[in-house]
């Protein structure tokens, strides 16, 4: 599973780089060309994206890596990692555009109104994004990534910014205001600032092994439910591995019975999740005498059906 999921983050990495490569260089070259401060970050925000294809590529070769001594629930953790730094990368593309625009807006001078030739361009990258949008999404379905989720997301952004740039900057020829090339340049890079937020946010709940979703834990309880002589599901933990579930619950048998019937229904338990959950990753059942748990509240981690 592994491998052919770090096979689709490459193919889709391959593609992001080289449409994003082609888009950044022609916006920032037709935009330095046709005087168009927003169209030039434009393309900026567009290189940046091809960094983060490059990081995707080097992402997926280490996914791939069997789990070692050292790491021994492997090493999807890598997405999520690079994940946190493509948001870091974003923040501060946006800000360096904020920044230059702002300076440019206070500087005194009144810019010139951009070149027609910055429309052009601008369009031309709106079907361009939403192409590469598109393969993003339907890679990182197919992949179960949240790093292709993420940059899919930032790539539809990049959508609503280029088709605000198309609206400054045709405002801005059709009204001879030169001064909304930049005030336009500055509100992307909020937008930028703000995309980045957004999927640091996802990527530290991840990190912190959280989840907003109670969804999975109701999955998993109702699954438990359906195996006969389990009691009292509890302690119930679940933490995302580069899109795969790790799960540990602690359930209750009757105390006399024999290890081998306890064990039986321990896998029982774990077939029944796996069926109820999409994409488990390893699952954890740990057996209790019926009535031992309330005797160690100092000791509950996770979660009840009661608390959901």
């Amino acid at each position: 599973m592994e491998n052919n999921k770090a096979k689709l983050i490459k193919t889709a990495s391959i593609i992001a780089m080289a449409g994003n490569a082609v888009l950044a260089l022609l916006k920032i070259i037709v935009g330095l060309f046709a005087g168009s401060l927003a169209v030039v970050g434009d393309g900026i925000d567009s290189s940046t994206d091809v960094i983060i294809a490059m990081m995707s590529l080097v992402v997926a070769g280490i996914i791939a890596r069997p789990a070692d001594a050292e790491h021994p629930w492997g090493h999807g953790r890598a997405e999520t990692i690079a994940t946190t730094i493509l948001a870091f990368i974003l923040f501060f593309a946006g800000g360096q555009l904020i920044i230059r625009s702002v300076t440019s807006i206070f500087s005194g001078a009144v810019p010139e109104a951009p070149a027609p030739l910055a429309l052009a361009v601008t369009g031309f990258s709106i079907l361009g994004k939403l192409s590469l949008a598109w393969s993003q999404y339907y890679f990182g379905k197919r992949a179960d990534s949240a790093m292709l989720r993420a940059n899919g997301k930032n790539m539809v952004g990049d959508v609503v910014i280029s088709s605000g740039v198309l609206l400054g900057v045709g405002l801005s020829i059709m009204f001879n205001i030169g001064m909304l090339d930049p005030i336009v340049a500055t509100l992307v890079g909020l937008w930028v600032i703000r995309s980045s937020v957004s999927i640091f946010l996802e990527a530290n709940m991840e990190l912190m092994d959280g989840s907003s979703d109670t969804a999975p834990y109701t999955a998993v309880f109702n699954a438990v439910r359906t195996v006969p002589g389990t009691i009292n599901p509890h302690r119930t933990r679940m933490r995302r591995i580069a899109g795969l579930w790790d799960i540990d619950i602690d359930i209750e048998v009757d105390p006399e019975m024999k290890v081998r019937e306890a064990h039986h229904i321990a896998s029982q338990v774990e077939r029944a999740i796996k069926d109820s959950v999409e994409g488990v990753y390893d699952i954890v059942v740990h057996i209790e005498p019926a009535g031992e748990a309330d005797k160690h509240d100092e000791e509950q981690y996770g979660l009840r059906e009661s608390e959901l």
